[in-house]
């Protein structure tokens, strides 16, 4: 990511000083806690995708730096929640909050973060990009409730996964791209235009994280994770959409009554190869980001077009 890194260097400084003012506490144990979360915050790709799609169409303003801090809120917010749902004692290979603080000072720091998006972008009156950045997480809200249905009954309709990461993991890079534009721009065309394309990116991200489950692009052992926490992924779903009566039988009965057994999950994903299911999503993977890339090259070409192109290859091309 040299050239995201490079065109938005001095942006992320003062966007990392901000966020970090953002969620400070007067509270010991809460700001205790969110230090700790400070330090162990990820590749920061939303709040990237906010200042460069900002700074496409003008350079960064206290608007601009305002909508990304809100972006990671949001983020993190939802991150530590999943955590505590998810019951999970790592996040990013440390500790995860959960797992130092327990569920009920997690779902409280959770909400401690919602609190402190909300209030950064009522008192400076930015409605808008509060009203974008909402949306995705009622969005990612009903993403999640679906795809814990959907994976009681194992309904497994393409249409449906579709609508599940739509919602549950490209909602949050939509608006990330539409604040971004819209802080700098105050464009609505403009705006619905980036919020289509990050739509598109984050679709792509998240196929190749259902593309990691099975050990793909030489990145090493399958995880299987998704099968044991019987989620639908599109590789899944393709391979049973496409096999005989009884394979998908077999295959259903697996994820349904032997998904903590490894032997009996990596049955279901050398079927799953050998179906030719990842292919399948490889293929869906590639055709969603030429689509970003074909919404971003509407826009002349410059150093900052480079640098999103360049994040959205970064989605399907990460080894990790």
């Amino acid at each position: 990511m040299k050239i995201s890194q490079a065109v938005i260097n001095e942006e992320l400084n003062i966007f990392g000083s901000k966020f970090k003012e953002s969620v400070q506490s007067s509270v010991p144990t809460l700001d205790r806690i969110m230090r700790f979360i400070v330090k162990r915050k990820g590749k920061q790709l939303r709040p990237m995708f906010v200042l460069l799609s900002a700074k496409l169409f003008a350079p960064v303003n206290e608007s601009t730096y305002r909508a990304a801090s809100l972006v990671e809120l949001l983020h993190t917010a939802t991150l530590v929640h999943d955590d505590v749902v998810d019951e999970s004692m790592e996040r990013r290979g440390f500790f995860s909050t959960y797992a130092l603080w327990k569920a009920k000072a997690s779902v409280l720091v959770g909400d401690y973060l919602l609190a402190k998006g909300l209030m950064l972008s009522l008192d400076n009156n930015d409605f808008r990009i509060l009203q974008l950045l909402s949306h995705a997480v009622r969005l990612m809200s009903e993403g999640e409730l679906l795809q814990l249905e959907k994976s009681r009954t194992l309904n497994l309709d393409e249409m449906i996964y579709f609508e599940i990461i739509r919602n549950k993991t490209a909602s949050l890079l939509a608006s990330s791209c539409a604040a971004g534009a819209f802080s700098t721009s105050g464009d609505e065309e403009i705006t619905e235009k980036m919020r289509s394309f990050g739509e598109k990116a984050g679709i792509a991200f998240q196929i190749k994280d259902d593309l990691f489950d099975y050990g793909s692009d030489n990145i090493g052992k399958p995880t299987g994770n998704d099968i044991q926490e019987k989620k639908l992924t599109l590789p899944l779903i393709y391979t049973l959409n496409n096999t005989d009566t009884s394979t998908k039988r077999k295959l259903i009965y697996i994820i349904k009554n032997h998904n903590k057994d490894k032997g009996k999950v990596q049955e279901v994903i050398d079927c799953v190869v050998q179906s030719g299911g990842i292919t399948y999503a490889y293929d869906k993977m590639i055709a969603y980001r030429d689509e970003a890339l074909g919404i971003l090259h509407e826009f002349p070409d410059s150093d900052i077009r480079k640098g999103l192109e360049e994040l959205v290859r970064y989605t399907t091309d990460r080894k990790y």
